[in-house]
């Protein structure tokens, strides 16, 4: 089977980027509800012209509305997802299970894709969205490769995978650091990077670390291993990007498309060196194969710097007033953008080359040159280059060839007869008889030259013939302007049908939930035995965060605590609080926790539908959206919902599979930012926690709104 090769989409011009790489399909975001505020993003008429634009090139059209909703949003949110079903998206990616069960119900026609914020990565959660009768899941991007080969088998669902480009450090959807730190929401689609700032390292009072950006990934590439996703049938493969420029997105579809051709048609990839020194020049943090590929974990992070990196083009000879020797490892050009590595780093674009007295516009390996410098440069200074302006100049003009769309087309002209002319795009048809009659010529003929000449004009089209046939009688007659008329029917045609309608149908949205009583509960986090004595008669609910402690115990008062991280899930029979939803599909006693990021009304509805009795709101809502949420979810279910806040403790910020503290042996530690502020890092079966520096203490009487149960860690 061939995969979709779908593409990153920021801005209109990146869009034909993609189209002309060969995408089989584009993800984008409208102004709102899109997980990547800052790209350029689509205003509403863009949204349509970009869906019309790219089903005329078979190219399907995917809009994130991939972040939080609340419950003063849900009004605007859905007109939104109305506009999009009637000007036909071919489908949603989602994060917020509550508006994934809205949409699903009021939209049953419209396709959904489980987003990767929505920290998919077992079977069980896979199972719980195909339940739901989403289209496709796009895994989180930590997903080993075993697994999702096993989760292929299992289901019946599609499944995307990302395969190039920037990674997270959190597992997506499950970092709040930018939110709690900064106030800028990774969940609603403004997210700070905070793991791409410098931080040291404190473990036992004392600083290890000597590189500074310790949170940092390198940019995923999968281009060697991409045969082996092509072999277990994943059905989509995913290009991060919507943040890059169009020459980007234009390099890295095409050569994906290159990599996927080859392996279908001849099992290997075909990939040169070449075409990975062009990714590099583009845009590269160095590049790892992703846990995806079981990448080790000092594989995982370029902790030298967190933007692109370029590719070495030489060192640094002898500095002497404002002026560099250089010699070159690799080409420069007049117009290259360069770094010169140092303390701080100096970036400068190429004004001038000299090669010894002779100036020069390009430089090769092994050449020595003198460049200007506006800044003091230490001799045997490494120089990356950054921008290669050779490189963009022909990406450039790769771009803005239009691609078309080949046809097969006959055209019958008979005596006494319509014309009939018939195309074909290898899946559309399109058959037209013309009102004129063929006459026979009286003066002059109308000859085969002459009807190809004029239904050959499809050059404003997006059209060209890979075959045109005419089959004509001799001594007939046809006005040109019927030739033309004709020929511009059909290939208008043949445009309504590639631009298809989706089936756009409303349903009701419905819902069974309980009436759970008011009550005023404490709870409380425990991980041992002596914090357990401490407690055991102060709080009505102990979540565990230890299974052999919680069988230690054995109190009807204790919820054992499942990982935010499930890659297999064991089988209990016990009262556990969920951390993700493949816990909420397997288990029947269950609560949930901060980590499923409910934020709406809606969302804790399907969560109580879904057997869960107590439903932890996210850390992101604050007093009067809590206080929204239960009046809204009251007046719409005639019920009262059983909720949980989290008052007092240091959050978790971000969950990783990347272990930071592995090279130090040990499992504790403190990351100390540039203000100062210390993030305690706890290493948990395998995983890595990283706490924000202040605590959480509210002081809300939470009660007094219809909070059932407030919680300390």
């Amino acid at each position: 089977m061939k995969p979709e090769l779908l593409a990153p989409v920021g801005n209109m011009e990146c869009l034909f980027a993609a189209i002309n790489a060969g995408c089989d399909a584009v993800y984008l975001s409208g102004i709102n509800f899109g997980a990547r505020s800052f790209a350029g993003n689509f205003t509403l008429d863009e949204l349509t012209k970009a869906i019309n634009t790219c089903h005329l090139y078979g190219v399907k059209v995917y809009v994130t509305v991939n972040t939080l909703i609340y419950d003063d949003e849900v009004e605007k949110f859905m007109q939104y997802i109305d506009f999009l079903h009637k000007n036909n998206v071919d489908a949603l990616i989602m994060q917020d299970i509550g508006m994934i069960d809205l949409v699903r119900k009021t939209h049953p026609t419209l396709d959904i894709h489980a987003s990767t914020q929505a920290h998919i990565h077992n079977l069980e959660g896979v199972k719980l969205m195909q339940k739901l009768g989403l289209k496709r899941v796009v895994l989180a991007r930590e997903t080993p490769i075993e697994l999702v080969e096993e989760i292929k088998k299992n289901t019946k669902i599609e499944l995307e995978i990302f395969i190039h480009g920037a990674l997270c450090m959190s597992y997506s959807g499950e970092c709040l650091m930018s939110a709690l730190i900064g106030e800028r929401s990774g969940n609603r689609g403004t997210c700070a990077q905070c793991c791409r700032q410098p931080y040291d390292l404190e473990i036992d009072e004392k600083i290890v670390n000597k590189e500074k950006y310790l949170l940092s990934c390198k940019d995923l590439n999968t281009i060697d291993n991409i045969g082996k996703l092509i072999d277990i049938g994943v059905d989509s493969l995913k290009i991060e990007g919507r943040m890059k420029r169009p020459e980007y997105v234009y390099l890295i579809t095409s050569l994906y498309r290159k990599a996927i051709d080859n392996y279908i048609k001849y099992g290997k990839t075909n990939i040169t060196s070449q075409d990975i020194k062009e990714m590099k020049k583009i845009f590269n943090r160095e590049f790892t194969k992703g846990f995806l590929f079981n990448a080790k974990n000092d594989e995982y992070t370029n902790t030298f710097r967190p933007n692109h990196m370029g590719i070495e083009i030489g060192i640094v000879l002898d500095y002497k007033k404002g002026v560099i020797t250089l010699k070159l490892t690799d080409g420069l050009n007049v117009n290259d953008g360069i770094r010169i590595i140092g303390n701080p780093d100096i970036g400068l674009t190429v004004i001038t080359i000299y090669k010894g007295d002779k100036k020069v516009k390009n430089a090769f390996k092994n050449d020595i040159v003198t460049i200007k410098v506006s800044d003091v440069v230490k001799n045997g200074s490494l120089v990356l280059k950054t921008t290669d302006y050779e490189q963009l100049k022909k990406l450039n003009e790769k771009i803005k060839i239009n691609k078309k769309i080949k046809i097969d087309a006959k055209c019958i002209l008979k005596l006494d007869k319509p014309i009939e002319f018939s195309v074909t795009d290898g899946k559309n048809i399109v058959n037209i008889k013309s009102d004129y009659i063929v006459t026979k010529a009286k003066t002059s003929k109308t000859t085969k030259d002459v009807i190809l000449e004029k239904l050959k004009r499809i050059n404003d089209t997006i059209y060209e013939y890979e075959t045109l046939e005419i089959e004509n009688d001799d001594d007939i007659f046809v006005p040109i302007n019927v030739l033309n008329e004709l020929r511009r029917k059909v290939m208008h045609t043949l445009d309504e049908k590639r631009m298809y309608k989706k089936d756009y149908t409303l349903g009701k949205y419905e819902i069974c939930v309980d009436n759970f009583k008011k009550v005023k509960e404490k709870s409380v986090l425990i991980d041992t035995y002596d914090k357990y004595l401490s407690v055991k008669d102060k709080y009505d609910i102990i979540y565990v965060d230890n299974l052999e402690l919680f069988n230690k115990l054995n109190d009807k008062k204790c919820v054992l605590k499942l990982s935010r991280v499930c890659e297999h899930l064991d089988n209990y029979d016990i009262p556990v609080l969920a951390c993700e939803l493949g816990s909420v599909y397997k288990y029947k006693n269950k609560d949930t926790d901060f980590s499923l990021n409910v934020t709406n009304s809606y969302s804790v509805a399907f969560l109580h539908s879904m057997g869960v009795k107590k439903v932890t709101l996210s850390y992101e809502l604050d007093y009067k959206q809590i206080e929204n949420l239960i009046r809204e979810y009251e007046k719409r279910y005639k019920a009262h919902p059983n909720l949980e806040v989290i008052i007092s403790g240091y959050e978790e910020a971000m969950v990783s599979k990347y272990n930071l503290l592995e090279k130090y042996n040990c499992k504790n530690g403190y990351l100390i930012d540039r203000f100062k502020n210390k993030y305690k890092i706890k290493i948990k079966d395998n995983l890595m926690y990283i706490y924000n520096y202040k605590k959480r203490n509210l002081k809300d009487n939470f009660y007094d709104i219809g909070v059932n149960s407030v919680r300390d860690i």
